[in-house]
């Protein structure tokens, strides 16, 4: 018994001594941390923070989308050639297309009207249908300048307005192939393009944009050097447009 009593002591001993881990620097093994939650005020104003970084970052998202149609658009209508650089005459105010004149094909049957042919850029001779050599040279010009662009041909019609109701010469069919004729009102075309000083509609080549607009008149009687000079015009036209302009328009018009 004696055995037990000394056995009870030192567990009694034991038990009254403070734990090793019970200093304030002591670890203890089941501790718990408790975190306050934050107040509705601070939570309101994290989901506010994380809106408002998620419109920024759409707004950039649509600017850089947005980029390439806005520099091609004011190199176009900004920063266009100056007079030095440019062959052609720029038209300024420029002069939309008469939407609702009545056009004809070179048959004479109805084909809608001039505003019909805007969604692509036009390249545009007038002449009667007699055809002379004048208008002979005219429609070979028109054809090689468009030609000459190469894949990006597709962007541009070359356009024959007829002035009158004469028959077109058998012998230049052919070369009308891909081409756009339309039978208009004289005065209606004199109403929308105009010659340069002391010419006439028949010696120039007059250049729309796909809007519809007239925005260039070529010099009168262009020779091959011209025709050159002209080329570097059409070229800087397509690139500059080429981001928000394709080929086509929403109703293709088959000569």
């Amino acid at each position: 018994m004696s055995g037990s009593n000394s056995s009870d002591a030192s567990f009694a001993q034991a038990a009254s001594r403070p734990l090793p881990h019970d200093g304030p620097d002591a670890a203890h093994p089941l501790e718990l941390s408790v975190h306050s939650l934050p107040g509705t005020g601070e939570a309101v104003a994290a989901l506010e923070t994380r809106a408002r970084q998620g419109r920024w970052k759409m707004l950039g998202v649509l600017l850089i989308c947005a980029a390439p149609v806005v520099a091609s658009y004011v190199t176009y209508y900004f920063v266009r050639p100056d007079a030095r650089r440019s062959y052609g005459e720029l038209i300024d105010p420029q002069r939309p297309v008469p939407d609702a004149v009545a056009a004809r094909a070179a048959d004479g049957t109805p084909a809608g009207t001039l505003g019909d042919l805007k969604g692509q850029w036009l390249l545009v001779s007038v002449a009667p249908g007699a055809c002379d050599e004048l208008c002979r040279s005219q429609l070979y010009l028109q054809r090689q300048l468009r030609e000459s662009l190469g894949k990006e041909k597709d962007r541009l019609d070359r356009v024959w307005l007829v002035t009158d109701d004469a028959a077109l010469p058998a012998d230049i069919t052919p070369g009308l192939a891909g081409a756009v004729v339309r039978r208009v009102d004289a005065r209606a075309v004199a109403g929308w393009l105009a010659p340069s000083p002391g010419h006439t509609l028949q010696e120039h080549f007059f250049l729309v944009d796909p809007m519809g607009h007239w925005m260039m008149r070529f010099p009168a009687r262009m020779d091959a050097a011209g025709a050159g000079r002209a080329k570097r015009d059409l070229d800087r036209l397509m690139r500059a447009s080429s981001s928000w302009d394709q080929p086509g328009r929403p109703e293709a018009i088959r000569p």
